[in-house]
């Protein structure tokens, strides 16, 4: 079973050799993980990424799953649009946000 420290690791690993720099705009994305009852974060912002296990008040959008789905998604081993259509991921906030996240991660959105 995952846990919020090894999908952290997970997130870190997978974006090492990520440019943020390159990444235009600002993504500020809360991943709300029910299973665990875990929170953490995915900013970019001044062309620095940040991963951080807090709450983000001023996010656009909170991604909500469970962890073993946030862990598929992100290893392009479940489909974003699926998950959502068979409530596997529920959305608050900017649909585009949590889009371009699974994008940053190599998932198929």
């Amino acid at each position: 079973m995952a846990t919020l420290k090894s999908i952290l690791s997970e997130i870190n690993e997978k974006t090492k050799g990520f440019d943020a720099g390159s990444y235009q705009g600002f993504l500020a994305v809360q991943v709300t993980l029910t299973d665990l009852n875990e929170i953490f974060y995915v900013e970019i912002k001044d062309g620095k990424l940040s991963v951080e296990p807090y709450e983000y008040n001023d996010r656009q959008a909170n991604l909500i799953m469970k962890s073993a789905d946030f862990v598929k998604l992100i290893n392009g081993k479940l489909n974003a649009v699926l998950a959502f259509t068979t409530g596997k991921l529920k959305i608050d906030g900017d649909i585009g946000k949590v889009k371009e996240l699974a994008e940053l991660f190599g998932a198929e959105a």
